[in-house]
């Protein structure tokens, strides 16, 4: 009982610098997991909500809960794949509201299979829900915004967050379609925080461990006593405090989170840089002989997948168990 007063404390008392009062936010996956914690937080924090799931996927309990608390939401069920229910979203926002300022994607589904066995309709499963529900609502929104911006002359309010995983960055064994989503999203992430800064906007992704109905097989039981470090609801305190004016200054960044845990991803660095002219070129273009002297001397690592960053493993605490195939 200790434990849960003691999230209500910290989740529902908000700095003036994280006050999202009078902001409103769209949050996809909202009926469940990470989606609904961060739907709450949001709430919580002063935001005018609307909320999107497929049909029947819990939107109306999450949506009841909001509204018990004080807070207005909205509802637009559909699949957030189709064009339609991006600009559905956006409309419902700006109709009844009169505004949009903050968008967190977190829409996904799973369908695990080794790359030697996955069927083509999997990968188009999983790809279309994630990546290209990412890109549908990054592009309305933006279009929003840009416009926004440019008739006033003058940055507009405008936050984006969205949903990569640890998969895209470890090269998880059994998820070819969802690591490659996930990747898709990070660089997705960072072209809008380049594209759209002049405008106001920021966008920054999250790569969550969370215990969800979609997450359940991929991560060892919750801990009989004490906080389940796993709890989605310790994702949405950073979801929160980058949709809001604090986070002004974050843009095309890319987190590690769970739990008490926060870590800020560097971008990729060049591991060796070779030289055709340091090799006997003549002129000092690649030729097959040349590349073959190079890469003679690469400096192999240990067995296995080189572009992977399995780093990230060590942020698990004595109490997390989580398996490296893990997805969100």
């Amino acid at each position: 009982m200790a434990a849960a007063a003691a999230w209500e404390e910290r989740s529902h008392g908000t700095h003036d610098e994280v006050d999202l009062r009078g902001r409103v936010a769209i949050v996809t996956g909202a009926g469940q997991g990470l989606g609904r914690a961060e739907a709450l937080a949001l709430a919580a924090a002063g935001a005018r909500v609307i909320v999107n799931d497929l049909p029947g996927n819990g939107l109306d309990s999450v949506a009841a809960e909001i509204a018990a608390a004080g807070a207005r939401v909205r509802i637009v069920a559909g699949d957030i794949g189709e064009y339609a229910t991006a600009r559905s979203l956006l409309d419902t926002a700006v109709s009844e509201f009169g505004q949009l300022d903050i968008l967190v994607n977190n829409a996904g589904v799973l369908r695990d299979r080794m790359i030697f066995s996955m069927s083509p309709e999997e990968w188009d499963l999983v790809l279309r829900t994630h990546l290209r529900g990412h890109f549908l609502t990054s592009r309305v929104v933006t279009e929003y915004w840009r416009a926004q911006s440019k008739q006033t002359g003058a940055e507009v309010y405008a936050r984006i967050v969205n949903t990569a995983s640890e998969a895209f960055l470890l090269g998880s064994p059994g998820q070819p379609n969802y690591a490659a989503a996930k990747a898709g999203i990070a660089a997705l992430t960072v072209v809008t925080a380049r594209s759209c800064a002049r405008y106001g906007v920021r966008a920054n992704a999250i790569c969550p461990r969370g215990r969800t109905a979609m997450t359940a097989g991929l991560m060892e039981p919750a801990p009989e006593d004490g906080p389940d470090p796993m709890d989605p609801r310790y994702v949405a305190p950073l979801v929160t405090y980058l949709a809001s004016p604090a986070a002004a200054g974050i843009n095309g960044e890319v987190f590690v989170v769970h739990g008490g845990v926060a870590a800020v991803m560097a971008p990729p660095t060049i591991k060796q840089t070779f030289r055709a002219d340091e090799h006997g070129s003549p002129d000092g273009m690649w030729t097959l002989e040349t590349i073959a002297s190079a890469l003679a001397h690469f400096e192999t690592g240990p067995s296995g997948a080189g572009f992977a960053c399995e780093d990230t493993m060590a942020l698990a605490t004595e109490t997390i168990g989580f398996r490296p195939a893990g997805g969100r």
